[in-house]
């Protein structure tokens, strides 16, 4: 397990919840169950043919003593799942909705709509775009809520030569090109994460390739404009922009870019890109570059939890999912 979840461990222990992998027959997400069931962090229940998940066991060498696994077209709930479905969407026809809920990403989101289960990973096997369509559906937003969301929890092992610092760095993997009032609202929502797993107090940028003013573009006043919308929305936080992201990590570059501020430039800890371009590819610079762990892509937004994993992704980071989604549910 690595090393950025072991603080939320006995968050996620005491709770125990149970969380649908709608990818029950990928060698990964199996492994990952049984650590968790055995650390007693949460429960699993594994969708797929039965004897298509008992062969993964037996190849692992491992056992399934008290994991779930549940056979869709066999299950006693997929009538009533239906009909959660067609309640949720009224105007669906009826069998769509029985051709939907077969599939394991729409069965594993109905679960937990109906509640089920607590919390659904999954990715390793799906692209995101599945996933989420998949839980708008089912799961859908938090009433409130404008747009879907995500973060991933960075972790680089030696930040500046300072040691271990952790981040949170939004939106990496949903919104494209979100306009200023999403900016806003993925900023405001990854500020209210931020207090619920990292250390330390937010201290949120807002990104760009300009510092202050030193470019115009239109890109530009998207930034400006978001952070005009959270200031007013949301005083409380620490936020600024529009800062390059030296401005927004190194304290030497923000004293001589930054004039004024709010107290963030040059210590931020929360990183808002101003689209998926620029937040997908840091991300991975990051990881992949700077050797950090990134666990995620969480979602913000859906009204109950749901985590996306990258199709590469390791056992290692399917057990650190499963515990911050845990802990911070």
């Amino acid at each position: 397990m690595q090393s950025i979840v072991e603080p939320f461990t006995r968050r996620a222990a005491a709770r125990n919840g149970l969380i649908v992998y709608p990818e029950g027959t990928d060698a990964r997400i199996v492994a990952a169950a049984v650590e968790l069931q055995n650390s007693g962090l949460s429960r699993a229940v594994l969708l797929g043919e039965p004897s298509a998940v008992a062969a993964v066991f037996d190849n692992l060498k491992l056992s399934s003593e008290g994991i779930d696994i549940l056979d869709i077209e066999t299950s006693p709930e997929l009538d009533g799942l239906q009909r959660k479905l067609l309640q949720k969407k009224p105007d669906m026809d009826p069998e769509k909705a029985a051709s939907m809920v077969r599939d394991p990403l729409y069965f594993g989101g109905a679960m937990v709509a109906s509640g089920q289960a607590d919390a659904m990973i999954a990715g390793a096997a799906n692209a995101t775009g599945k996933v989420i369509s998949a839980s708008l559906r089912t799961v859908g937003l938090t009433p409130g809520t404008r747009r879907l969301s995500s973060y991933f929890l960075m972790s680089v092992p030696n930040h500046r030569d300072s040691g271990r610092k952790d981040f949170l760095f939004a939106d990496c993997a949903v919104n494209i090109d979100p306009p200023a009032e999403d900016l806003a609202e993925i900023a405001m929502a990854t500020g209210k994460t931020a207090a619920k797993l990292l250390s330390e107090p937010a201290r949120i940028a807002l990104l760009s390739f300009s510092t202050k003013g030193s470019a115009a573009h239109a890109s530009v006043t998207k930034v400006t404009d978001a952070l005009a919308i959270v200031r007013e929305q949301a005083p409380e936080l620490s936020i600024d922009g529009e800062l390059q992201v030296d401005a927004a990590l190194v304290p030497s570059v923000a004293e001589r870019k930054v004039k004024t501020g709010a107290g963030v430039a040059g210590d931020a800890n929360v990183l808002v890109f101003p689209d998926l371009n620029s937040g997908n590819i840091g991300y991975k610079l990051v990881q992949y570059m700077g050797n950090a762990d990134a666990i995620g892509p969480f979602f913000q937004g859906f009204d109950k939890p749901v985590c996306d994993l990258s199709r590469g992704c390791s056992v290692d980071d399917v057990v650190s999912a499963a515990v911050i989604l845990m802990a911070t549910a």
